[in-house]
């Protein structure tokens, strides 16, 4: 039938967990330092060593060791909604894939049609802006996981958190692959929101990569 024939594709859909050891979450453990290594830095939007996350979205072995490491660590926390931070923790989706759960995106204003706003933020580096999320994305005593790729000064992060607990719903968490110990931004989130607790697997300490550049490199990058 084909309620069956869903039922079915839903099974299937679903990759079976990988056992990991606690170790392997730690921050700048050994999984994590295999996973810097494909990771450089490169000269841009005015900053020394921009981390490029196109790296990391070169190696399918590395990217598929950075799903499998969130699905293993966030299979038992009982969410019920994963939420990705405009636009580098929409590469992050299949995290949701693999936990079965449902996935809505932290937009900056003007770029999703019946979108909840929340209050303005001073962004990573430079200027403000506006998140949204679609209306009825959460509800009220849903338990949330928010993801991105990197937290620098906490801004964005704490905005998102902001926002979904004006909803009514609960941050259990917010994982980045990267987080720049030296600006603090964890401890900025945590300082308002306790609760939200902050994991970065990767710091600065072991993002060694240095990006070999080409004749002719030129900085091109506008403000984040």
């Amino acid at each position: 039938s084909h309620r069956s024939h869903r039922s079915h594709r839903s099974h299937r859909s679903q990759r079976p967990f990988v056992t990991m050891a606690t170790d392997d979450y730690t921050q700048d453990g050994p999984l994590a330092r295999e996973i810097a290594q494909v990771i450089p830095y490169f000269p841009f939007k005015g900053i020394p060593r921009f981390y490029d996350v196109g790296g990391l979205l070169a190696s399918p072995t590395h990217f598929q060791k950075v799903v499998d490491i969130m699905a293993a660590r966030y299979g038992d926390l009982k969410i019920d909604a994963i939420g990705g931070f405009d636009a580098r923790g929409f590469l992050f989706t299949p995290v949701a894939l693999a936990l079965n759960k449902p996935f809505f995106m932290l937009r900056k204003k003007g770029k999703m049609p019946n979108t909840i706003y929340g209050e303005q933020y001073t962004k990573e580096y430079a200027g403000s802006d506006c998140l949204g999320i679609p209306r009825g994305a959460v509800k009220p005593g849903d338990r949330v996981l928010l993801i991105d790729d990197l937290v620098a000064t906490g801004g964005t992060l704490t905005a998102g958190v902001e926002l979904v607990e004006a909803q009514g719903a609960t941050v259990v968490e917010c994982a980045c692959m990267v987080e720049l110990k030296f600006l603090e931004g964890a401890k900025k989130v945590q300082s308002k929101y306790p609760h939200a607790n902050v994991w970065g697997f990767i710091s600065e300490d072991i993002l060694l990569n240095e990006a070999k550049l080409p004749d002719g490199y030129e900085d091109d990058g506008e403000a984040h």
